[in-house]
């Protein structure tokens, strides 16, 4: 608990730094480019596909009554597009990640590296290809679980439960191998990935709390599509900001238990040469 509590602290302070802010940029940039291009030619076509789903299939007055029934009957007149928003919403998350774990975690964890852990020795231990196939694999687990989740979501509150263990199981996958790769050969990461492994998920389902914020932007109702350009850009600057501070709290993590774990590892090989002797 400790080494986390640390490594919050120490990733806390290093979001801050002009250096690390200047990394969110070119993956807020980018994801914004992409989802203004993609928000502009496909959601209006998502939005009526829905309508004529709810036309013919008695829709509206279904939502209707569970959003009376949820005390949310103000939200009727807007439900559709709120539907198309919170469908494309994993999507951006997603991007965002992406986004941020190619892009600025490389950078992220040099940073880190340097300023900290000078003296760690970078070994290595994975390939770019095989971080790929980490990175790929995870996302369709994490799109399969979303979809089977999905229908659950609708319960009071149990989104909130569910969609931070998802980002955090997904998050733990692809950044702390991300780092591991570059600082621990392959037989320290295997182990380090397993010893590790609930502190690990408990750093990710924190992030993943910390990621449902943005989500609250759209029970705006109303507003939510009236600001809905202004709520798409701040979306998508915030999963930034939480997935590079994800990934600094990772990278501290992770460091601080590769330096721990090689000390430990030549303490007990000279021991074992002492008592040989």
């Amino acid at each position: 608990m400790k080494t986390i509590l640390l490594a919050f602290g120490r990733g806390l302070a290093s979001q801050l730094s002009p250096r690390i802010l200047l990394h969110t940029l070119l993956p807020f940039f980018l994801a914004t480019l992409l989802w203004g291009g993609l928000l502009w030619l496909g959601l209006q076509p998502i939005i009526d596909a829905i309508k004529q789903y709810f036309a013919e299939n008695d829709g509206y007055a279904v939502s209707g009554t569970w959003l009376t029934l949820l005390g949310l009957a103000a939200l009727k007149t807007v439900i559709v597009p709120l539907i198309a928003i919170w469908a494309l919403l994993p999507l951006m998350v997603v991007t965002a990640l992406m986004f941020v774990g190619t892009m600025a975690i490389p950078a992220i964890v040099r940073h880190v590296a340097s300023r900290h852990y000078p003296a760690l020795e970078r070994r290595q231990g994975g390939s770019f290809a095989e971080k790929a196939w980490v990175a790929l694999s995870s996302l369709l687990i994490f799109v399969a679980l979303w979809i089977i989740t999905t229908p659950l979501c609708a319960l009071p509150l149990v989104g909130f439960v569910i969609q931070p263990l998802l980002w955090g199981w997904l998050s733990y996958r692809v950044i702390a191998y991300a780092v591991l790769a570059d600082y621990a050969d392959a037989d320290e990461r295997r182990i380090l990935l397993r010893r590790h492994r609930w502190p690990l998920l408990a750093i990710g389902v924190v992030t993943g709390i910390l990621g449902v914020a943005p989500t609250l932007l759209w029970l705006g109702g109303t507003m939510s599509i009236v600001l809905f350009p202004v709520f798409a850009l701040l979306s998508i600057w915030l999963y930034v900001l939480v997935f590079t501070f994800s990934g600094l709290w990772f990278t501290h993590y992770s460091l601080a238990s590769v330096g721990k774990y090689r000390i430990a590892a030549l303490t007990e090989a000279s021991q074992a040469l002492s008592s040989g002797d």
